[in-house]
């Protein structure tokens, strides 16, 4: 199969855009996420199906769930939230640990979400409030570590 080149304006830049979003030096390859991803997952995965099929609804074993569903939800956004920073990069770059710390919102949202739905009081204004006042929450931390931020010294 032959790939179309383009020509005009485009030609020559459209390699020069992919090439150098894979080869930013600012970005962390998603290698470097992996044991992280792999660990949030499966211990998640692992714990909420012992929890479903060894246990009886008690207390402990319930928050074990909340425990486990926020582990098993942070890993499984934890390459959603690297793509978007990617994909959205901003200044300062997103390190490792804001990465990991959005993923880890999504779980801590989903956590409690399910705890509302458990006792039965999850709207979807009580969702949208929470979400938003996470998404507050992660604005104000990247606001906080743009403040203190320094760029690196040219030469250094």
């Amino acid at each position: 199969m032959r790939m179309h080149k383009p020509d005009g304006p485009l030609k020559g830049k459209v390699s020069g855009i992919i090439s150098s979003m894979e080869n930013s030096s600012s970005s962390t390859p998603f290698k470097a996420y992996l044991p992280a991803f792999l660990a949030l997952l499966v211990v998640g995965a692992l714990g909420l199906a012992a929890i479903f099929f060894f246990t009886l609804p008690t207390i402990g074993p319930r928050w074990l769930f909340f425990f486990c569903i926020v582990l098993f939800v942070s890993g499984l956004f934890l390459p959603v939230t690297y793509y978007l920073n990617l994909r959205f990069p901003s200044d300062p770059p997103a390190e490792r640990h804001v990465i990991i710390r959005q993923a880890i919102w999504f779980g801590v949202l989903t956590g409690a979400l399910a705890w509302l739905q458990i006792g039965r009081m999850l709207t979807i204004t009580i969702a949208l409030v929470l979400a938003g006042v996470l998404v507050l929450i992660e604005v104000l931390l990247r606001l906080w570590e743009r403040s203190r931020w320094k760029p690196a010294e040219p030469g250094a």
